[in-house]
């Protein structure tokens, strides 16, 4: 019987990623190498090219009792207008607070992490799946962001097919030669310049954490903006070798040629030695937890060239793929208070 994937199990081991001898070798000119590798590889210096001014619109200022929601527009780029949900706490003992970034994964869109229903079946995962509620409840700022390809901004040619893939944005954008990852992390930079004139938020107290692929986002965008001090990726970071270089996956996971240079844990290496905070489950299909622990060793490893090996913790649950916000917010809670946040 013919094997359709032998060709690719093949060269999937015997490649051995370049960069990664680099810094293994050499952690300064391999973290150097790696970070320009990344940036071209993604396609993020092509978009940067496209940068415009913000344009923020605010487009709803509610109070909510215990939070103030604003929800509000920019224009990341020429022509891409991202929608964004800015939750601040009423907590009148301080002037700032630190500002936890929450991203959905390959859900039906932003709008569930602010618990606000839009179609059938997203109550069914309330209250767990309101990511910036529970910041926000946590003491917070909460800053929730639709992500490119999904919900509101999911594309026309997606739409007449259905679903909740992103699959027409990812190889449109690797036409362009650019990635959808690449324009995703852009849009959390871009965020974050947005709050710049938001005198609530203590943008030297910025969080990042999201499931799945906003957890993939969550990873990446760390190692691009240096302003984010904890990431906390939930079901996400993984060996590509264990996961989606041998497992089905959304396109928006994959970075052209990136194999040929890195393994993603060597990534972390723009991250370290800030805060990173793993959270996967054991009984993750998509994200082998093998793999995982195999790519946090790495991270580890890297934290050790960095003397910092107290800012990189890896929690297991006991669940599949899936949030699991009681693991996860007493975890980045602890962490704030160990950087004297709190």
């Amino acid at each position: 019987m013919i094997n359709p994937d032998k060709n690719h199990e093949y060269l999937v081991k015997k490649i051995e990623p370049k960069l990664s001898k680099v810094l293994a070798e050499s952690f300064e000119e391999g973290k150097i190498e790696i970070e320009k590798k990344f940036l071209e590889l993604t396609g993020v210096k092509t978009i940067e090219e496209n940068a415009c001014p913000l344009n923020v619109t605010i487009e709803r200022d509610e109070d909510k009792g215990d939070y103030r929601l604003i929800r509000f527009t920019f224009e990341s780029e020429r022509g891409e207008i991202v929608p964004c949900y800015l939750l601040i706490p009423r907590l009148p003992q301080k002037q700032k607070y630190p500002v936890a970034i929450t991203l959905q994964g390959h859900s039906t869109g932003f709008h569930n992490s602010i618990g606000e229903a839009k179609y059938e079946g997203d109550e069914k995962n309330y209250p767990r799946t309101c990511f910036a509620l529970q910041a926000v409840k946590e003491g917070f700022i909460a800053l929730a962001i639709e992500q490119r390809g999904l919900g509101e901004r999911k594309t026309q040619n997606e739409r007449l097919y259905g679903g909740q893939d992103c699959r027409h944005a990812s190889m449109v954008a690797i036409h362009l030669g650019r990635t959808l990852i690449g324009e995703r992390i852009w849009d959390i930079k871009r965020a974050i310049d947005a709050l710049e004139n938001s005198p609530e938020c203590d943008l030297d107290k910025i969080i990042i954490t999201g499931n799945s692929g906003g957890g993939t986002a969550s990873y990446y965008a760390a190692c691009y903006d240096k302003r984010i001090k904890i990431c906390a990726p939930s079901c996400s970071v993984c060996t590509y070798r264990d996961s989606i270089l041998s497992l089905g996956h959304c396109t928006c996971n994959y970075i052209p040629f990136a194999y040929q240079y890195f393994e993603m844990a060597d990534l972390a290496c723009m991250i370290a030695p800030r805060n990173i905070l793993l959270l996967a489950g054991k009984k993750d299909t998509i994200f082998p937890i093998e793999g995982v622990r195999r790519a946090f060793q790495t991270i580890q490893n890297v934290y050790k060239r960095t003397n910092a090996t107290e800012n990189c913790k890896l929690i297991e649950t006991e669940k599949g793929h899936m949030w699991c916000d009681d693991l996860i917010w007493p975890a980045i809670k602890k962490e704030c208070e160990r950087l004297g946040w709190r």
